[in-house]
C-alpha cells in the first residue's frame, strides 16, 4: 500500500493530463520506409510517477499491465507487411468506432476505458494497445505516452517502436506519423521493460 505522501505525489502528477481529446476521421501515410531519416526512435529520460488514471486503469485490466514474461530482448519489432496491416487497421477500427467526447469534469471524471462507445484520446489509445496486444504484438513495443499539443493541452497516444523507428497512433490525425512528425511536447511514457513503469522528457519538443 502507496503512503499517503506518494499518493498526493501521484495525483499531483496525474493532474497535468487534461481533459479535452478530439478525434478524426480515418486514412493513412504510406509505409514507414518510406519516411526516410525522420523515423527514428525516442530516447528516454529519468523515470517518473505515471499519471493516477493509469494506476487506476491497471486496477480495472489487470491483465494489460503485466510485464512481459520472457527475457527482455530490447530490440524494436521488425515492421513486416503483416504488422503494418495491423497498425492501419487497428488505427482505423478504434478511430471510427469511438464516438468523440472530452471530459469536461476533471479529473474526479477520468477513466481509461477499452473499446467504449464514447470517449476522448486516453480511450483511444488504450484501446489500440488492448487491440495490437491482441493480435500479439509484445508489451515492450506499445508505449502509451503523454504530450502538450501546440494549444497547451494535455494529450495521450500510443507510441509503436518498430525497425522503422518509433510511429505514433494519434486520435487527433488519421495518419499513422513518426514521433518527428507531431508538434508536440513530450512529457512522459511507458517504458519498454516495464509498462507500469514511466519515464519523463522534461521539456523535450518536436516542431516538424
Amino acid at each position: 500500500m502507496w503512503s499517503n505522501s506518494r499518493w498526493r505525489a501521484v495525483v499531483a502528477a496525474a493532474a497535468l493530463l487534461a481533459t479535452g481529446c478530439q478525434n478524426a476521421s480515418a486514412g493513412f501515410i504510406g509505409m514507414p520506409s518510406m519516411l526516410g531519416s525522420v523515423a527514428k526512435r525516442i530516447s528516454f529520460g529519468n523515470f517518473t510517477l505515471p499519471p493516477m488514471a493509469y494506476t487506476q486503469f491497471c486496477m480495472r485490466y489487470q491483465d494489460e499491465c503485466k510485464e512481459e514474461r520472457i527475457v527482455f530482448r530490447g530490440g524494436p519489432v521488425r515492421l513486416t507487411e503483416q504488422r503494418w496491416a495491423d497498425l492501419k487497421e487497428v488505427n482505423n477500427t478504434v478511430n471510427s468506432s469511438i464516438s468523440p467526447e472530452p471530459n469536461t469534469e476533471g479529473l474526479a471524471a477520468e477513466k481509461w476505458l477499452i473499446n467504449p462507445a464514447r470517449g476522448d484520446c486516453n480511450d483511444y489509445a488504450v484501446s489500440k494497445r488492448s487491440q495490437l496486444l491482441a493480435r500479439g504484438w509484445p508489451a515492450r513495443s506499445l508505449l502509451l505516452s503523454e504530450v502538450v499539443t501546440s494549444w497547451g493541452e494535455h494529450h495521450l497516444i500510443l507510441v509503436v517502436r518498430t525497425s522503422a523507428g518509433d510511429l505514433m497512433l494519434d486520435n487527433l490525425t488519421p495518419q499513422i506519423r513518426a514521433w518527428t512528425r507531431a508538434p508536440y511536447r513530450w512529457v512522459r511514457m511507458q517504458t519498454p521493460r516495464n509498462p507500469n513503469y514511466w519515464a519523463a522528457f522534461g521539456n523535450r519538443s518536436v516542431t516538424g
